[in-house]
């Protein structure tokens, strides 16, 4: 059932993520919360703290979630397991390196998946990269085990916030509630 989920989790975040339906269903979401991140990143917090917390809070008690980004025209899906909340912002950590680092700069719409027994989340987002050191400082200092690959003063890591975040709790029971961050 594990695998039969992760499927249909994947095909959705496809879907999601596509260049055409990406769009559409933002502006099919009228309770979507349209909001610019500002160029100077410290004066930036997400609009709804509590419902980023409680996002937060489901992801990061899996021990995985899953992005997918854009590739062309082709969506890609890889596993994540950091997350952190900085200066009232949800981030993520990469390498500059990595192929999700070139799709984000082409594409920053995104969707998240985490799994938790008959549960789930999905969160579309754009992600905005922070390139201050102490963004980078805070995320890897949350995640010391990944100090082995990044320092906040090398030309590699890459930090992201979310923005215009709509996060959709699901579960197999059909109940669904979406919240805003």
């Amino acid at each position: 059932m594990k695998h039969l989920f992760f499927i249909i989790a994947v095909a959705g975040m496809m879907v999601a993520c596509s260049p055409n339906t990406a769009n559409n269903t933002a502006e099919q979401n009228s309770a979507n919360i349209e909001q610019t991140a500002p160029a100077n990143h410290a004066e930036y917090a997400s609009p709804n703290q509590a419902a980023q917390q409680e996002v937060f809070d489901y992801i990061n008690s899996k021990s995985v979630f899953f992005i997918s980004t854009m590739d062309g025209d082709q969506p890609r899906v890889r596993p994540f397991g950091a997350l952190h909340i900085f200066e009232g912002k949800l981030y993520i950590i990469t390498g500059h390196k990595k192929r999700v680092s070139k799709q984000l700069a082409e594409n920053p719409k995104v969707e998240i998946c985490a799994q938790g027994g008959a549960d789930w989340v999905r969160v579309a987002a754009t992600m905005v990269e922070d390139e201050r050191v102490e963004a980078k400082k805070a995320v890897l200092d949350a995640h010391s085990n990944l100090r082995s690959m990044y320092n906040e003063n090398d030309d590699n890591i890459a930090v992201y916030y979310f923005t215009n975040a709509t996060a959709t709790f699901s579960s197999f029971s059909g109940d669904e509630r979406t919240l805003n961050f």
